[in-house]
């Protein structure tokens, strides 16, 4: 159990004005991870030629019903056949593509509407080979919610539209409770769905989730916040990062906002603020948050220094960039700062765990304050992520097609710098405008 909800505001929460509750032994952040920035001039051109050769090339990898040929740093030695989710598959390559085309980026080639069908099938098969349970299908990242979810935006199917109800709604108490396999994941499809069709079943949906959601909250009396356990890949562990973690919930939270009772939304904004001010690392006016509350025997001493979208600052920056109080404004800057200082990431330009991803928080910190130094900022990390990019492409022999691990996910990156405006792909929106 925890202590009653306070309605009082909480105090503004900065790395000077407060001590830390975990001090890390080690710096914020591995430099072995990261590597020195390419100070390259800003280049819209340059960056416009990256995204038609990004979009050229995976047109001409599309295999058919195999979609697209997994990348060796997205396979196991064991397994490299092709993978159709929203994550790193097929499906989230279709929706980089149409979304380019959308935005007025490039002219496809092909639609690849009429393949979601395959995609979805063939992914209920991938899910099977790999020990997942039924269940586990209405994954939004890795399972059919996010084809569907694809399926809808390009054709309007009231066919998939029935098929995520009932996902959505079975997936209520899926012990993971995070974004990539659990209720967070599809309480974000559901809120899609009312943005796309103003139907109050999705809105409705998305309350019942959230919920759902708030009943399964724990309260840390180490940490003096609120959070949850995901049941994941055989483990019990609290993660607190934006993609199995507390954070990422939150961003969906704070999305759909609009749907909650005043009173709900108050309390759910005190929820996140508390847990994300309690759980900061600070040191000299910078800060990273840990991937998980309580430190466990598996979590290793780079796990806790990781600076990167889906485990540390860029994460949380990006997962909190819309939230209205401003009592953790002086902590994002921080986080923002810390990226900044680690530099590009060794991974690639990715949005996961890249370059382009780490981007984002700059980007997102320049919608949030105004501030031009985070749109430059965004901008250098495109020019490098750029570098990497052929860099990558020379060495492997071919691109990366995914969204969330690989080049069409950068190339939406690269719109975003060109507009000096965008959320992440498909967790700050998934409609083809890309309003957010």
């Amino acid at each position: 159990m925890y202590p009653p909800y306070n309605c009082r505001p909480a105090p503004a929460a900065t790395c000077q004005s407060r001590q830390p509750t975990r001090r890390s032994d080690t710096m914020l952040f591995d430099p072995a991870r990261h590597e020195p920035l390419l100070h390259l001039e800003w280049d819209p051109e340059a960056a416009s030629s990256m995204i038609e050769r990004i979009v050229r090339t995976t047109e001409r990898a599309f295999a058919g019903d195999s979609g697209w040929p997994l990348h060796p740093l997205d396979a196991s030695p064991d397994d490299r056949d092709p993978v159709f989710n929203l994550y790193f598959g097929a499906g989230g390559v279709a929706w980089a593509l149409h979304y380019l085309q959308a935005v007025g980026a490039v002219t496809l080639e092909r639609s690849y509407a009429d393949c979601i069908d395959g995609f979805v099938a063939r992914n209920a098969a991938w899910l099977r080979s790999s020990g997942m349970k039924a269940r586990d299908r209405a994954s939004y990242l890795m399972g059919d919610t996010g084809l569907l979810l694809v399926d809808f935006t390009l054709r309007a199917s009231p066919r998939s539209a029935e098929q995520l109800e009932q996902l959505i709604s079975g997936n209520l108490d899926h012990p993971a409770r995070e974004l990539m396999w659990g209720a967070p994941g599809t309480m974000l499809a559901s809120l899609f769905m009312h943005e796309r069709t103003g139907e109050a079943r999705w809105g409705e949906l998305y309350r019942v989730s959230a919920r759902a959601l708030q009943a399964q909250l724990q309260w840390s009396a180490t940490h003096e916040c609120r959070h949850w356990t995901q049941e994941l890949y055989g483990q019990t562990t609290a993660y607190l990062d934006a993609v199995h973690g507390f954070v990422a919930t939150a961003a969906a939270i704070i999305q759909g906002r609009h749907l909650f009772e005043p009173e709900e939304w108050i309390r759910w904004q005190q929820y996140i603020v508390e847990t994300v001010a309690n759980t900061a690392l600070c040191e000299g006016g910078r800060a990273n948050w840990p991937a998980l509350l309580y430190e466990t025997k598996a979590q290793t001493r780079a796990q806790k220094t990781l600076m990167q979208f889906c485990h540390g600052a860029p994460g949380f920056v990006i997962c909190l960039a819309a939230l209205p109080a401003r009592e953790l404004d002086d902590l994002l800057i921080a986080g923002g700062e810390a990226a900044w200082d680690a530099g590009p990431l060794t991974k690639g330009s990715n949005l996961c765990h890249g370059t382009g991803g780490n981007g984002y928080a700059f980007l997102r910190l320049y919608e949030r304050t105004h501030d031009e130094r985070w749109l430059a900022r965004a901008r250098a990390f495109a020019m490098h992520g750029i570098a990497q990019t052929e860099a990558h492409t020379r060495h492997h022999g071919r691109m990366r097609y995914s969204l969330w691990t690989g080049d069409p996910g950068f190339a939406v990156y690269l719109w975003h710098c060109v507009r000096g405006k965008g959320g992440f792909p498909t967790l700050d929106f998934f409609r083809m405008d890309g309003g957010h």
